[in-house]
């Protein structure tokens, strides 16, 4: 276990240098060359009327921090509590940590273009933000998918859950995710630099999506689009699928038992990763179904808010809501019992924990 602790640490370190070097050589590569042509994009926002601009600040300000204090105190209270260095709880932490990475792609910009006035964002800026974007909403969905196969094992085959959810594969699950999440984001940045740009360069959004920026570009974009729809079905539908048999086989389970007491104890273990996942591919179809249905691009950019802001802010109350232990865990840690310095040794706390488990 200790190697493995070790070979992970490795893994991440290699993982992340690999991400800083080929973001640098793209930032290097967009600085020396199309940066000349495309000097700043301009972000439209979601209204242009000066009289909603200090609504619109102070709405996404609040959703902002309330997204950041929730997902913060869920990583705190999992850290804090020994009974919850689980692997349910250890990918619930991962994932919180996941959505404050994810609103912080997008927010802080927007928030900052509201309160100069100033629409502008540089061309590598943009590529930039698209980049860590596709980075973050592909780890939430594998995250979902991970969390959904946990669920999986922990009630169709219980009496192996702890041989097989054990610390290396929660870990190597992370590490995968981190993975495929950095070579989509890659492909598609990489792939966006080629481009050529006419002279609008307005997008009707309040951060940089790939989509609206495609349709800024006065070159091909056929080859670009086929790989937008070739990946997004890949990675939606495939972990979707995952998702859907995972639960098929849950639900299958849980009707077997015979006391009902028993059924809606399984059930609940599952209620809040349930209501996660509707929400968060309920509101990317939606997103979708406005797109097929060639919706104005700003009613689209309205639509983008549940998925990006609204889905990251309502999973810290989901699970707290309905998850008894996190509320018994949030109470101790409001009420002062959690000790930073602790938190500060959490990667060898938890691991200690598995090995104890195992």
């Amino acid at each position: 276990m200790k190697d493995f602790c070790q070979t992970s640490d490795v893994c991440v370190s290699v993982l992340l240098s690999l991400t800083s070097l080929l973001s640098s050589r793209l930032i290097n590569n967009m600085e020396s060359g199309n940066q000349t042509s495309v000097p700043e994009f301009l972000l439209l926002g979601l209204s242009e009327d000066p009289e909603l601009q200090p609504l619109l600040f102070g709405l996404f300000l609040t959703m902002y921090l309330v997204t950041v204090l929730g997902n913060l105190l869920i990583i705190l209270a999992v850290s804090s509590a020994s009974h919850l260095h689980t692997p349910m709880y250890f990918f619930l932490s991962q994932l919180s940590l996941v959505d404050i990475s994810f609103t912080s792609t997008i927010v802080p910009k927007m928030l900052v273009n509201i309160q100069t006035e100033n629409k502008a964002i540089t061309y590598t800026g943009c590529l930039t933000q698209v980049y860590f974007f596709m980075v973050f909403i592909c780890m939430d969905n594998l995250l979902l998918t991970v969390m959904a196969y946990d669920r999986y094992v922990a009630i169709c085959h219980p009496l192996y859950y702890t041989v097989i959810m054990n610390l290396p594969l929660c870990g190597l699950l992370i590490l995968l995710s981190l993975f495929i999440g950095i070579m989509n984001a890659l492909l598609h940045t990489l792939m966006a630099f080629h481009l050529s740009f006419c002279t609008d360069l307005k997008i009707p959004h309040f951060f940089c999506e790939l989509a609206e920026i495609l349709k800024l570009a006065c070159s091909d974009t056929l080859i670009n689009n086929i790989l937008v729809y070739l990946v997004t079905s890949l990675l939606g539908v495939g972990p979707l699928s995952g998702i859907i048999f995972s639960y098929t086989q849950i639900v299958s389970s849980i009707l077997r038992i015979p006391s009902t007491g028993g059924k809606y104890k399984a059930f609940s273990t599952c209620g809040s990763h349930l209501s996660v996942v509707s929400l968060f591919y309920g509101t990317c179809v939606g997103v979708y179904l406005s797109s097929a249905a060639n919706f104005s691009s700003r009613r689209r950019a309205v639509a983008s808010v549940m998925y990006t802001v609204v889905t990251s802010m309502m999973n810290p109350f989901i699970y707290s809501l309905r998850n008894r232990d996190i509320k018994g865990a949030l109470r101790k840690l409001i009420s002062g019992t959690f000790s930073f310095s602790w938190f500060c040794h959490l990667p060898w706390v938890w691991a200690s924990r598995m090995t104890q488990r195992e």
